[in-house]
């Protein structure tokens, strides 16, 4: 089972933790883009491509037993970190409909490129099976 730690005092994160302790088996992914099984986009969008890294972070869990809800850290590299905050509002939804309501601690930064030039979003997770 996971713990979210949350100081005492601390304003309550919004969509994410500030962190979580966790015990079990340690589940790592690469750094996952927004496109398809097949390596296709999909799309140019930055919330769909979001929505579709998020379900590929999904797939590799459960090739583990595992599920989004067992995530104890995400590092989220983005192109455009404007165009990111004006998109949280479409993007909440996506999130939720892939991830649930589980917010693990995370870090969102702006990189100057990715690997894959369409790609607008890499996403690297981290998470733990309870023993």
């Amino acid at each position: 089972m996971h713990e979210i730690l949350q100081p005492e005092g601390w304003a309550k994160p919004v969509g994410y933790s500030n962190g979580i302790v966790a015990r079990g088996r340690i589940v790592f992914t690469g750094g996952q883009i927004g496109w398809n099984a097949q390596c296709a986009f999909e799309s140019d969008d930055l919330v769909d491509q979001i929505g579709q890294t998020l379900a590929n972070i999904v797939a590799i869990l459960e090739e583990a037993g595992a599920g989004p809800e067992h995530i104890t850290s995400m590092t989220w590299y983005l192109t455009d970190i404007v165009e990111y905050r004006a998109v949280l509002k479409r993007m909440g939804p996506v999130y939720r409909d892939v991830m649930g309501r589980h917010f693990p601690p995370m870090a969102v930064v702006q990189v100057t490129g990715l690997v894959e030039p369409r790609a607008k979003v890499e996403i690297q997770a981290t998470a733990v099976i309870p023993d």
